[in-house]
């Protein structure tokens, strides 16, 4: 279990020793991987009893996220009861509808020359907290960490459909302009306080 999750399944909050004791890493690393999720908004501490005297411990707590626009909930709500009864192939069938919704959303968003930049304002919108990550490799592609998630009481419900939504709405967003047909890769939890995002390197060309 990553320590995001973990934070989150504790009520009461958790202790820097707590994690350390349930994960198995050095202390020193999991305070410092708590301080990153703190910083980016994911988590919130507070002084807690029990520690040493004069220095009580930081008790961690999973942040409230910011919910998405009503509008967007109700439609992903929608939609997955729809695949529910349906059946079939759920993630894909998402997947095809949030690429149409990604389309109309990149339509309205500024038009640019990179095409990343439609997909950080796509995701921005609904409230995902993109962050776009430094290339680290031969430029072939752009890294987006996607640090909160709006809709993660719908992901609960059906992973597999949510996630495919998600991954819809960035092909939709990166390709709205008919660019070509290009691959994008969406891991869960790929980083250990986000979502992450790999998106191909596209330039649009004049018009």
């Amino acid at each position: 279990m990553s320590i995001l999750r973990l934070v989150r399944a504790a009520e009461g909050g958790v202790t820097a020793a707590e994690v350390a004791a349930r994960t198995g890493q050095h202390l020193s690393t999991t305070r410092a991987h708590l301080d990153r999720l703190t910083k980016a908004g994911l988590l919130v501490k507070a002084r807690a009893s029990g520690g040493l005297p004069g220095r009580p411990a930081w008790r961690y707590r999973a942040a409230a996220a910011d919910p998405a626009p009503a509008t967007y909930r109700d439609l992903a709500a929608a939609l997955l009861g729809h695949l529910s009864r349906s059946g079939g192939d759920v993630k894909a069938t998402a997947a095809q509808v949030g690429q149409d919704w990604g389309r109309q959303l990149a339509a309205a968003a500024p038009p640019g020359d990179d095409p990343v930049d439609t997909v950080l304002a796509v995701l921005n919108g609904l409230g995902f907290s993109p962050r776009r990550q430094p290339t680290t490799d031969d430029g072939a592609g752009t890294e987006v960490h996607l640090l909160t998630c709006p809709f993660l009481e719908l992901v609960g419900q059906n992973p597999d459909a949510m996630c495919g939504l998600h991954l819809g709405v960035v092909r939709g967003a990166l390709r709205h302009d008919d660019a070509p047909d290009t691959p994008v890769v969406l891991e869960p939890f790929g980083a250990p306080a986000a979502c992450v995002v790999r998106l191909p390197t596209t330039r649009r060309t004049a018009g």
